[in-house]
């Protein structure tokens, strides 16, 4: 018996060795991240079929289906681009987010478009927390309403989350004047992880609206995040598909020497990103997975969010249907990937239209403000409202001939150029298209230098260099007038500004109207020098 203790102790040790090894084991948390970016309230399938939310809310309901831990997150800009959101300003957003059920969102700087109590309304109706650490609303409401990070608990593990919005906004919407937005951004992440790390949360979450150039470069500066879910450039990351600008997940170190993981799924609910992880015991990934899964036409949308769908379309198609009584003779291209980067159809006509309904000498619109094309024929309320889906007014001002040439200067300095093509994916939203002037410029010089020459057409139909020191009568609309997509001078120059003139929507229809059928004309209003264009 003496002989016994001894190997019943080792048998137990043994035993206890093999347990604990199997609790190491399952110390692992294994963890799925579903997400959206940049839906701009595309609620419905596109032209092929694919995409919507009720397809949407399909896949969702059979992963979680398959009973792992889940987590359902969006990256901003839910705002703008549809007629859903120009007819119900964000609470569709409301009804088809509680019902999908969202567990986190940032914010986009489209959520800023229609102003702080539009924004506040949407927030109000959602079930579950926005994000956003880098914003400062000073005294309005939604300093309660938007918490610089949120932590949520799943499969008993507790997650933080952090959010970002790019610094932009200021520039490219419509926040009030109290609201500021941090630029340092991986010192605002580093200052909240470091508040979560000190709350023993040891998993984290950052969910950017600051575009894929902006994150990459943020991805090894920091510490404690694993996952960036990223939107605002419209990126589509997959290891599937022949569009993707890059594989998903793209992987990387932290400042720390641990992995990070970075996903996009690119725009208009044509894609749900799926993110399958592991995390060991100390929160660091240890094994990853995953894709963006096209919501093709072939998945059967989900019956109660088609139903919603279908009910909160009921208005919209009764609107997109009611014809202006304008034919087009050929499609009127207005797509983003030509009218900001270079002269195109849309634009003149818009400027013309800016030009015939103020009596206004030079015209300036933001290329990123005409968000689609006209299709041949018949000219729809619809249509329009979607080309100028922002409801912005038309305000005059006059001008320095400096000052507009610095407008144009401005307009061009986001272009970026590589093997002497100008990138259209990515281009800002300030390219100025125009009418009343012409213009030329040479991409490849640095910003604030690309100005080559600037001409006004006088009322002779002639085109004259312009004078840096008369004062010109300009239009343009009333984003732009307030200093958005960077015309500060447009705010801080303007002689005589009204601000109040009529929609810009109806200007153009009107004008659409007057001169049907419209065919479209390059004129040669914008001449790019030592470079060309990508083609299409």
């Amino acid at each position: 018996m003496k002989q016994r203790l001894p190997v019943l102790l080792i048998v137990l040790a043994a035993a206890l060795l093999v347990i604990g090894s199997a609790a190491a084991q399952d110390d692992t948390f294994a963890l799925t991240i579903l997400h959206t970016n940049d839906t701009h309230a595309a609620h419905q399938p596109n032209g092929d079929g694919n995409g919507g939310a009720a397809r949407e809310a399909a896949v969702v309901k059979q992963v979680r289906a398959e009973g792992g831990n889940v987590l359902l997150v969006d990256a901003g800009d839910r705002f703008t681009g549809t007629l859903f959101h120009r007819l119900y300003l964000g609470q569709d957003q409301v009804e088809i987010m509680n019902l999908l059920g969202y567990d986190v969102m940032t914010l986009g700087n489209h959520e800023f478009d229609n102003g702080e109590e539009v924004l506040l309304a949407f927030i109000q109706g959602l079930n579950f927390p926005v994000v956003s650490s880098n914003i400062d609303f000073g005294d309005s409401p939604l300093t309660s309403e938007v918490a610089p990070y949120a932590v949520l608990e799943v499969g008993g593990e507790q997650i933080g989350i952090i959010g970002l919005t790019t610094p932009d906004t200021t520039e490219i919407s419509s926040p009030s004047a109290s609201t500021t937005f941090n630029a340092d951004l991986v010192g605002v992440v580093e200052s909240t992880v470091d508040e979560l790390t000190g709350q023993g949360i040891n998993k984290i979450i950052l969910i950017t609206h600051t575009g894929i150039l902006v994150d990459e470069m943020s991805l090894a500066q920091l510490s404690g995040v694993d996952i960036f879910v990223g939107g605002h450039s419209h990126t589509l990351l997959s290891n599937t598909y022949s569009a993707a600008a890059d594989v998903y997940p793209i992987t990387g170190e932290t400042a720390a020497g641990e992995p990070i993981l970075y996903v996009q799924a690119g725009s208009l609910t044509q894609y749900l990103g799926r993110l399958d992880v592991e995390f060991n015991a100390d929160g660091v990934l240890t094994d990853w997975g995953g894709d963006t899964i096209l919501l093709a036409r072939y998945i059967t949308p989900d019956p109660e969010m088609e139903a919603l769908i279908n009910d909160l379309a009921g208005p919209v198609q009764e609107l997109q249907t009611t014809s202006t009584g304008a034919t087009a003779e050929v499609a009127l291209v207005g797509d983003r990937r030509v009218c900001r980067v270079e002269e195109c159809d849309l634009g003149n006509i818009i400027t013309n239209a800016m030009l015939a309904e103020t009596g206004a000498q030079i015209a300036i619109m933001n290329g990123g403000g005409i968000r689609a094309d006209i299709d041949e024929g018949d000219i729809t309320v619809g249509e329009v409202l979607t080309v100028l889906p922002f409801g912005n007014l038309i305000s005059t001002f006059e001008l320095s001939g400096a000052d507009v040439i610095a407008a144009l200067e401005n307009g061009v300095s986001g272009l970026t150029v590589e093997n002497g093509e100008v990138v259209r994916d990515g281009a800002p939203g300030r390219f100025p298209q125009v009418a009343g002037v012409r213009f030329s410029f040479d991409p490849t010089q640095e910003p604030g230098s690309r100005v080559v020459s600037v001409e006004v057409l006088g009322e002779d139909g002639s085109y004259s260099p312009i004078d840096p020191e008369a004062t010109y009568a300009v239009v343009s609309n009333d984003f732009m007038r307030g200093g958005g997509d960077g015309y500060a001078m447009f705010a801080e120059n303007a002689i005589n500004p009204y601000d109040f003139g009529r929609p810009l929507d109806e200007a153009l229809a009107n004008y659409l109207i007057e001169n049907s059928p419209v065919a479209p004309s390059i004129e040669g209003r914008i001449t790019i020098v030592n470079a060309t264009v990508q083609p299409e």
